[in-house]
C-alpha cells in the first residue's frame, strides 16, 4: 500500500469489521422499503450537514481506532442523526458505540467485528445508551479507545498502537461523573428496515429521514484515497466496511455520494469521502439499512 495511514494490508484488514448475515439469518423478516418516486423530482445536490446544521452529528467524524467497530459507528452515527432529526433538535447526543460493541453479545465479535443490522435490532430491544469520544469523555458510556493517528510523523494524534485493541467488558454503569444512571440513560428505536437497492430510493430515504447506513466493499486502492470522487480500479478485495451516507451531488457530471467514514479527520475530506453513485460502486447501494428513533425515552415515562 502506499498509503500513510495503513503500514499494510493486515492493518486495514483489522478496522474493516462488517460481517455479512448468513444466507438462512432471520434478516429475511426485515422488511424493504420501496417508494412510488414517478412523480417526484430529486435535487441534484443534498447535504444533511447543511440541511441540519444543528445536527451536530451529522457533520461528526469520530476514530473507531485500532478496533474493528465500524460496524457500531456506522449505525449509532444514523442513529444520532435522526434522534436529532426526528426531535426536530431537542436531542443532541452522541450514541454510545462502547455500548453496542460491548454490551450486544448477539451483534458479533466487538473489536472483531460485527453485523450492522443487529445493531439496530438492539437499539429497538434494548436501547443505547449517549457516548461520546475518548476526547470530549461525553455522555454515559464515552469511547473507550483513543484517536490516532496511522501517519508515519503523525501531528495531530498519538500513534496507533501496534496490536489491536481487545472488545471492552461490558458494563451497564455509566462512568463515574455522569449524572445518570445506565437504565434510564437509554434511547431506543422504534423501527428498521432496508432501503431498496436504487440509487433514487436511496436519496429519496436521506431526503425525508436523515443520513442511512450502508456496507462497501473495500478495495486495496481505498486506503490511498486522499480526495475526489472514488470508484476503485484495483481488484484486491480487502474487506466489508460499514459508513454513513450523508448525501450527494455532481462534479463535472459525475454523480457521487457524501459518505462519513470512522478513521477520524485526517483521513480523506475531512474524514469524509465521496464515491461514485448509482453504479452501486464497491455495492455502496446494496444493503442501505436505515430506521425511525422512539422520541421518548423509557425514562420520561417513569
Amino acid at each position: 500500500l502506499n498509503s500513510s495511514r495503513f503500514q499494510n494490508i493486515n492493518d486495514l484488514r483489522e478496522v474493516l469489521g462488517e460481517r455479512a448475515e448468513p444466507a438462512n439469518s432471520p434478516a429475511e423478516r426485515w422488511s424493504t422499503i420501496t417508494r412510488d418516486l414517478s412523480n417526484i423530482e430529486l435535487p441534484d445536490e443534498f447535504d444533511a450537514r447543511k440541511v441540519w446544521p444543528h445536527c451536530k452529528t451529522i457533520s461528526k467524524i469520530r476514530d473507531q481506532s485500532r478496533c474493528g467497530s465500524c460496524w457500531a459507528f456506522a449505525t449509532t452515527g444514523v442513529m444520532s442523526d435522526r434522534l436529532c432529526i426526528h426531535s426536530n433538535g431537542t436531542v443532541n447526543v452522541d450514541l454510545s458505540v462502547r455500548d453496542v460493541v460491548s454490551c450486544c453479545d448477539y451483534c458479533g465479535a466487538g473489536c472483531d467485528g460485527g453485523y450492522s443490522r443487529r445493531a439496530w435490532d438492539y437499539w429497538i430491544t434494548k436501547g443505547i445508551v449517549t457516548g461520546g469520544t475518548y476526547e470530549d469523555k461525553e455522555g454515559c458510556q464515552p469511547y473507550p479507545f483513543p484517536a490516532c493517528s496511522r501517519e508515519p510523523n503523525p501531528n495531530l494524534f498519538p500513534p496507533c498502537p501496534r496490536e489491536p485493541y481487545d472488545t471492552p467488558e461490558c458494563q451497564q454503569t455509566c462512568v463515574q461523573g455522569y449524572n445518570g444512571t445506565y437504565e434510564k440513560d437509554k434511547y431506543f428505536g422504534k423501527s428498521f428496515y432496508y432501503v431498496a437497492t436504487d440509487e433514487k430510493q436511496i436519496r429519496q430515504e436521506i431526503l425525508l429521514n436523515g443520513p442511512v447506513q450502508a456496507s462497501m466493499s473495500v478495495f486495496a486502492d481505498f486506503a490511498n484515497y486522499h480526495s475526489g470522487i472514488y470508484h476503485h480500479t484495483v481488484h484486491y478485495y480487502v474487506g466489508s466496511h460499514a459508513i454513513r451516507i450523508v448525501g450527494w451531488g455532481e462534479q463535472y457530471g459525475v454523480p457521487y455520494w457524501i459518505v462519513a467514514n470512522s478513521w477520524n479527520t485526517d483521513w480523506g475530506e475531512d474524514g469524509f469521502f465521496r464515491i461514485l453513485r448509482g453504479k452501486d460502486e464497491c455495492a455502496i447501494e446494496t444493503s442501505v439499512q436505515a430506521g425511525l428513533p422512539q422520541i421518548r425515552r423509557l425514562s420520561d415515562f417513569h
